[in-house]
C-alpha cells in the first residue's frame, strides 16, 4: 500500500474506531432510563440491564471469530464497512424502540456488529510492520479511550433534551464512519494472501484451538485474559467502593472516570510507541503490569480520597501492556490468520466480560463489612499473576 494510501487508512482505522467506541458511549447516561420506562421499575430494570450486558457479550464472544475469519477470507473492507453500516441501523432501531423486545433485539444486533473491532485489529496488523504494532495497537487503545472519555459526557448532555437523542446520535456517528471508510479506505488483504473460509475456525471453539497452536501463544492468551479479568473490576465496583469507603459521589466519580480515560489514551497514544523502541517488548509489557498493579493496590488500601483519586496514575501505565501483548501475538502467527487471531482475542475477552463483573460482584457484597478492599486487592493479585506468565513466556522466546 503506497505511503498516502496507508496514512489514509490508519486515519480512518483511528477515526472509526473513536466514532464507534463514542456511539456506544453516547447511550451509556440514558439507555437505564430506557430501560426503566420499560421495565417498571428501578430493581426489575437493574435485572434487565444484567441481562442486556451479558448478551452483548455473548455475542462478542460468539461472533467475533466468526467476523475475523470472513475478513480473513474476504478481505477487511467489505466486513468492516458493512459491521458499521449495521451499526448505525442498530442505533436507529434502539432510538425507535417501542418495548424491551426492542432493545434486547437491539442488544444482539450490537454486539454482532461490535465484534468488527476484530477486523479493524487484523487490518492494523496487515498495514504495520511487526516492530511497529505495538504503537499501531496503542493508536487504536488512545482512539477507544477518546471514544469513552467523549461519549459519555456528551450523552449526558444529549440525555437533558430526551433519552432517545443520544441514540439518534450514535446512529448519526456511525453513519458518517460508513460514508468515511465507503470513500477512503482502501482493501489491507491482497487476495494472494487471504485465507479460505472455513466453520472449523469461525466457531469460538475453533478460533481458541489457534491459541494453542503454540506454547507462546497459549501462554500470551492467558495473559490476555488475566489482564481483561481484572480490569473489570472498575466496572463492576469502582463506583460503589468509592462512595462506600471515601464519600465520593456521582460527579466527582465521574469526573476521576474521565481523567482515568484522558491518561488511558495518552499513555496509549503517545508512550506505548517511544517506550517500545527504547525498552523492548518485554520491558513495556511488564512495566504496563506491574504499574497496573500498583495501581490498584493503591486504590485497594488508600488511606484518604486523595490518595485513592491518584492510584490511577500508576494504574494507566496498563496502557503499556495491553498493545504490547497484542503486538507479540501478531507475530506468531501468519498474516493469513491475522482475523482468526483478533477474532479468538476478542473472544478472551468477551469470557472475561461474562465471568468477571459476577466475580468481583460477589467479593464486594461478600467483603463489604469486613475487608471492602478485597476485590480490588484481588485485581492486582490477578495482574500480578500476569506478569508473571508474560515473564515467562517472553524469556522462553528469546532462549
Amino acid at each position: 500500500m503506497p505511503p498516502r494510501a496507508n496514512r489514509a487508512a490508519i486515519a480512518f482505522i483511528l477515526v472509526t474506531a473513536m466514532l464507534d467506541v463514542m456511539a456506544m458511549g453516547l447511550v451509556i447516561p440514558v439507555l437505564p432510563t430506557l430501560i426503566t420506562e420499560f421495565a417498571g421499575s428501578n430493581a426489575a430494570a437493574g435485572e434487565w440491564n444484567g441481562v442486556l450486558v451479558a448478551l452483548w457479550a455473548m455475542m462478542q464472544f460468539v461472533c467475533s471469530p466468526l467476523i475475523g475469519s470472513l475478513s480473513d477470507r474476504y478481505g477487511r473492507r467489505p466486513v468492516i464497512l458493512i459491521s458499521t453500516a449495521g451499526l448505525a441501523a442498530d442505533w436507529v432501531m434502539m432510538a425507535l424502540a417501542p418495548s424491551m423486545a426492542w432493545l434486547v433485539i437491539g442488544r444482539i444486533i450490537g454486539g454482532i456488529t461490535s465484534s468488527s473491532f476484530t477486523a479493524v485489529n487484523a487490518y492494523m496488523a496487515d498495514i504495520t510492520p511487526p516492530e511497529g504494532r505495538a504503537r499501531a495497537y496503542g493508536l487504536i487503545g488512545a482512539a477507544f479511550g477518546a471514544g469513552f472519555v467523549i461519549g459519555p459526557a456528551l450523552g449526558g448532555m444529549l440525555g437533558e433534551i430526551g433519552p432517545r437523542v443520544p441514540f439518534w446520535s450514535a446512529a448519526a456517528l456511525s453513519g458518517i464512519a460508513f460514508l468515511y471508510g465507503l470513500f477512503v479506505l482502501p482493501e489491507s488483504l491482497p487476495k494472494d494472501r487471504r485465507m479460505a473460509f472455513s466453520w472449523k475456525r469461525a466457531n469460538p471453539v475453533g478460533a481458541l484451538t489457534l491459541l494453542r497452536s503454540h506454547p507462546e501463544l497459549a501462554s500470551l492468551a492467558t495473559v490476555n485474559f488475566l489482564v481483561y479479568f481484572s480490569h473489570h473490576v472498575f466496572a463492576a465496583v469502582y463506583v460503589l467502593y468509592a462512595d462506600q469507603r471515601y464519600g465520593i459521589g456521582t460527579f466527582a466519580v465521574g469526573l476521576l472516570l474521565a481523567g482515568a480515560g484522558v491518561l488511558d489514551m495518552l499513555v496509549q497514544g503517545l508512550v506505548v510507541g517511544p517506550v517500545t523502541k527504547r525498552l523492548g517488548d518485554r520491558a513495556t509489557m511488564l512495566i504496563g503490569l506491574f504499574g497496573g498493579a500498583l495501581g490498584l493496590a493503591v486504590i485497594a488500601f488508600a488511606t484518604s480520597p486523595l490518595v485513592f483519586a491518584l492510584g490511577l496514575i500508576p494504574n494507566a501505565c496498563w496502557g503499556l501492556a495491553m498493545p504490547t501483548i497484542q503486538a507479540m501475538m501478531t507475530r506468531r502467527v501468519s498474516e493469513r490468520e491475522q482475523g482468526q487471531l483478533q477474532g479468538a482475542n476478542n473472544s478472551v475477552g468477551a469470557i472475561a466480560g461474562i465471568g468477571s463483573p459476577i466475580f468481583f460482584g460477589w467479593v464486594y457484597a461478600m467483603t463489604i463489612t469486613t475487608h471492602p478492599w478485597a476485590a480490588f486487592g484481588i485485581a492486582a493479585a490477578v495482574l500480578l499473576a500476569a506478569a508473571g506468565v508474560g515473564a515467562l513466556v517472553h524469556r522462553k522466546s528469546e532462549e
